[in-house]
């Protein structure tokens, strides 16, 4: 599985969602801001140009550009420490404010089931799409995860 494949199994609402959800202010902090406007193909950069670039970097999206999927998913990420630093604290999993530790396995605290119980957890303290993209980037980061973990409800 590529990480183009979570975004095309989450849907095209679930991405835009998670395109909304993008700060600004992060991408600067963590200077990636300069690198998603280049990669996003957008003459100025910000919370509704983005929004309304949706419908075109779906269909980019489409054609599982690796490294364009990479920078979004970055730029999702950064967004989205706070919740990223609980799932982690949850699962037991070492990291420095949401970054993994240097010296860490963290694919040991992967235990069966983990993405039902942190789904179950976090479903009512975090938008769905962010949770959902955060549990199978963590899969597929740490473990190689062959499918997209979508629970019904």
């Amino acid at each position: 599985m590529q990480l183009s494949d979570i975004f095309l199994k989450l849907g095209e609402e679930a991405f835009s969602e998670l395109l909304r959800s993008v700060s600004m202010g992060k991408l600067r902090t963590y200077q990636l801001f300069d690198r998603v406007k280049t990669r996003a193909h957008l003459a100025k950069l910000n919370s509704d140009t983005l929004r309304r670039a949706a419908p075109r970097l779906w269909a980019r999206m489409q054609e599982r550009e690796e490294d364009f999927a990479t920078d979004i998913s970055q730029a999702i990420l950064v967004s989205h420490l706070d919740l990223i630093m609980d799932v982690l604290d949850f699962l037991g999993i070492p990291h420095e404010e949401g970054f993994f530790a240097k010296d860490a396995e963290p694919k040991k605290h992967l235990t069966d089931g983990w993405q039902e119980r942190t789904y179950e957890k976090f479903k009512d303290a975090y938008p769905r799409a962010v949770l959902l993209f955060y549990l199978n980037h963590l899969a597929w980061e740490l473990s190689g995860a062959s499918d997209v973990y979508a629970p019904a409800s």
